[in-house]
């Protein structure tokens, strides 16, 4: 049987920095994980900004419970779900996620922890296992699934190729053509029509 595996900023929804970026007005937030590929750096760099400038914990919680999931991506969650097991792995956390959740069909969510202060001050991240999305596919694998992912940035290249099955969607180009050997799709459409494309590949191979 063949599972799916999600990334969900930049796939289901927005980059949620962005739209921190946007609301507080801080060029700085701007950066993800498709410009700087290590991520403990980029919380890091986030951090100092949000205490720089004052931004606490609460606000960043009440700018990301207003984001809307990307055009069609409820639907095709509801599509994937109707024809295989599915889990949304993410570098993104259950404080931003699970306020959204609702939004999306209550999903399976893997993702991170945000830690505050008694100032109400953002003061670091736990995760949730070291190198989580391959170490997901992998536990996948080991208890009988063929698994496809599928994501957008440096961060999701670990899990694309410890899948059997890897595709960038809506990847930029400076990632997409860095790594020319992986698939890239544009848009969930096109996704799923690869999703549907390896399934008798995963018939022939039970």
């Amino acid at each position: 049987m063949m599972f799916i595996c999600l990334d969900v900023e930049g796939v289901l929804l927005p980059e949620i920095w962005i739209k921190v970026a946007e609301a507080t007005g801080l060029d700085a937030l701007y950066l993800t994980t498709r410009d700087e590929p290590d991520f403990d750096a980029l919380m890091r760099h986030r951090i100092l900004t949000l205490h720089k400038h004052g931004v606490s914990y609460s606000d960043l919680a009440e700018i990301a419970s207003k984001i809307d999931p990307l055009p069609g991506a409820k639907d095709f969650l509801d599509v994937i779900r109707s024809s295989w097991p599915c889990a949304l792995v993410s570098d993104s956390f259950y404080e931003f996620l699970m306020p959204l959740a609702p939004k999306l069909g209550f999903p399976t969510i893997f993702c991170h922890h945000l830690l505050r202060d008694s100032d109400d001050r953002l003061s670091g991240w736990r995760p949730r296992l070291n190198n989580q999305k391959p170490a997901v596919v992998k536990g996948l694998q080991a208890l009988g699934f063929t698994v496809a992912a599928a994501g957008d940035s440096f961060n999701d290249l670990g899990m694309l190729e410890a899948a059997d099955f890897g595709f960038f969607v809506n990847a930029p180009p400076h990632i997409s053509q860095k790594f020319p050997e992986r698939r890239s799709c544009n848009g969930l459409d096109e996704l799923l029509s690869a999703f549907h494309g390896i399934k008798a590949e995963v018939r022939a191979a039970a």
